[in-house]
């Protein structure tokens, strides 16, 4: 497993909410991140069909762009009634006319297509949050960390923290929303901790062991 020097390091995403909760992800590690949204570069079109693909697409355009490593995450929500969607087209359902995002927006969609479907008890409308970081070289060599956090979609939104579908995903085991949760909380992990509890945080510790090693338990 690649062992990544401290020094620069870009993050390939254009998300504000991303972009807050991996600073925090990476503050330990002693990294100067920089983004590309900071950087002016381009979005490039996510042509692929899988979290993977996506997230390769975003940290390789980066990292050939800068001549630095880039680090990027792809993700999104499942939802078990909608056979799996919206997928790898989370973002998406958010897109109005203009061209911006309107994630209240998708997130009534997401509705509509339940109660269309009749899924109205906790047990149909079960759903889970997907992550996978990708870490990219200039020569194109990437690596993966998956993470997964299952949940229930609730109704009406809950809470104006977070970002995304934040406020109708109920996490197993809890009584709030990621939209009820704190950074903190939400992420539930940093160095040396056992656990984990978004998405984003269980990809990125796999991440941090592999990447920081003894690092990820002693920064």
């Amino acid at each position: 497993m690649t062992r990544l020097e401290k020094g620069k390091l870009v993050l390939a995403s254009h998300n504000a909410g991303k972009l807050r909760e991996f600073d925090g992800l990476l503050g330990p590690f002693g990294f100067e991140v920089v983004s590309v949204a900071a950087l002016g570069l381009p979005e490039p079109d996510e042509t692929g069909t899988t979290f993977e693909e996506n997230a390769y697409i975003k940290a390789l355009a980066a990292a050939k762009a800068t001549g630095l490593p880039a680090l990027s995450d792809d993700s999104g929500l499942a939802v078990d009634a909608l056979d799996g969607e919206p997928g790898v087209y989370t973002a998406n359902w958010a897109e109005t006319a203009d061209g911006k995002r309107d994630f209240s927006l998708a997130m009534q969609k997401v509705e509509d297509l339940l109660q269309k479907k009749g899924a109205t008890t906790p047990d149909q409308r079960k759903a889970r949050f997907i992550s996978v970081i990708c870490l990219t070289f200039p020569d194109g060599t990437a690596e993966y960390f998956r993470g997964e956090v299952e949940g229930t979609l609730v109704w009406p939104p809950r809470g104006t923290l977070g970002f995304g579908y934040d406020p109708v995903f109920l996490p197993d085991g809890y009584d709030r929303t990621f939209g009820e949760m704190t950074a903190d909380e939400k992420h539930g992990w940093k160095p040396g901790d056992a656990s984990a509890l978004s998405h984003r945080a269980r990809a990125f510790k796999k991440f941090a062991e592999a990447v920081f090693g003894v690092q990820a338990a002693q920064a």
